[in-house]
């Protein structure tokens, strides 16, 4: 959200009828912590924008801060250059390839990235699949705050966003069994009264307005994300389960990292410097250590939570932290998605 407000954006996402929320809850057997969302600047609140209009403010965004945006554009390969890479090559919409070339490649480009695949980026980490997530949306859900939930087995997440309705997303292990297809509706239901008795309770009074999506394809891994002339930013270079929603969050910080990290070194394309290959990789190494150090944490901590096994010990040992007052503003600051300090909580 500060990233938003830092790009002339936050009042456009909130524009678009995406409800702000200022109050976050987290539930789990024995515990609950209820509280206002942290901030160091003005953006205290979270909020969970549709991708489809999300991704239009983006585009617009960087259209009037001078980038050409192409739409129906795919890239097909890299364009190579003396062992860097130099742009790349696509088609348009009505087939005609091109070629583009380029100081410096990104890829955020998602989890099955294709610039990441092209280089061959290979993963620095890789923790497998952990859990699937079910989710859909629902109408007549009270409630204007965002709710995350651990139950034994299970994790669940109640998100208000346009139009009135909530995401209401259920995970679970990969190894539970699916039984047939025509039963997932019913153990979706059984997953949230396990996750969140109070919320299967609210399903109950509303109404479904979109089919369940099923979401299996969903692992842990960073990627070496960076390389002559190329860089990853976003899922691209770091995918961690969803289970704590922070996802879009990350992928904005590792954007603003890399342009930071870039400016340090005098490679932004107004300067011309991205013409120094030394200047210029650098920046990207200066780039990959900041990503690693800043999101290494962060990954343990969601990596322990998506195990969905929580001892009885650590829940009583996080009953008794959270009576801390600074573990407490950390834990919610973690929860949030706000910038800074989550590495406190671990």
């Amino acid at each position: 959200m500060e990233l938003l407000a830092q790009w002339g954006l936050l009042d456009e996402v909130l524009a678009t009828g995406c409800p702000p929320l200022t109050e976050l809850s987290f539930t789990a057997p024995g515990i609950r912590v209820e509280g206002t969302v942290p901030a160091d600047g003005d953006a205290r609140m979270v909020c969970a924008p549709r991708r489809y209009a999300l991704d239009e403010v983006l585009a617009r965004g960087a259209v009037r801060a001078g980038a050409e945006f192409r739409q129906g554009v795919s890239v097909t390969g890299l364009h190579w250059e003396d062992g860097a890479v130099a742009g790349v090559t696509c088609r348009a919409s009505d087939g005609r390839p091109s070629v583009e070339r380029a100081r410096l490649v990104i890829g955020a480009d998602g989890r099955r990235s294709t610039v990441a695949r092209l280089v061959g980026a290979p993963y620095t980490r890789w923790d497998g699949r952990l859990t699937r997530a079910w989710y859909t949306y629902w109408s007549g859900v009270d409630g204007a705050s965002l709710r995350l939930f651990l139950g034994k087995g299970v994790g669940g997440t109640a998100i208000p966003t346009h139009d009135g309705l909530t995401l209401i997303n259920v995970q679970f292990s990969v190894d539970h069994p699916l039984g047939a297809r025509s039963e997932r509706d019913r153990l979706y239901l059984d997953l949230l009264a396990r996750a969140a008795p109070e919320l299967r309770e609210a399903v109950a009074e509303g109404r479904r307005e979109d089919r369940l999506y099923c979401c299996g394809d969903l692992p842990n891994f960073f990627r070496r994300p960076t390389g002559p002339g190329w860089a990853l930013v976003g899922d691209a270079a770091h995918h961690k389960d969803p289970l704590g929603a922070q996802g879009i969050a990350d992928a904005f910080e590792q954007a603003a990292l890399l342009d930071q990290c870039l400016a340090d070194g005098q490679c932004d394309g107004r300067r011309g410097g991205l013409g120094d290959r030394e200047r210029t990789a650098a920046a990207l190494a200066r780039y990959a250590t900041a990503l690693e150090s800043r999101f290494a944490a962060p990954y343990e901590e969601n990596l322990r939570h998506a195990r969905l096994a929580e001892s009885e010990q650590q829940t009583a040992g996080l009953r008794v932290a959270l009576d801390d007052p600074p573990f407490r503003e950390g834990f919610l600051r973690t929860l949030s998605g706000a910038p800074g300090k989550q590495n406190e909580v671990s």
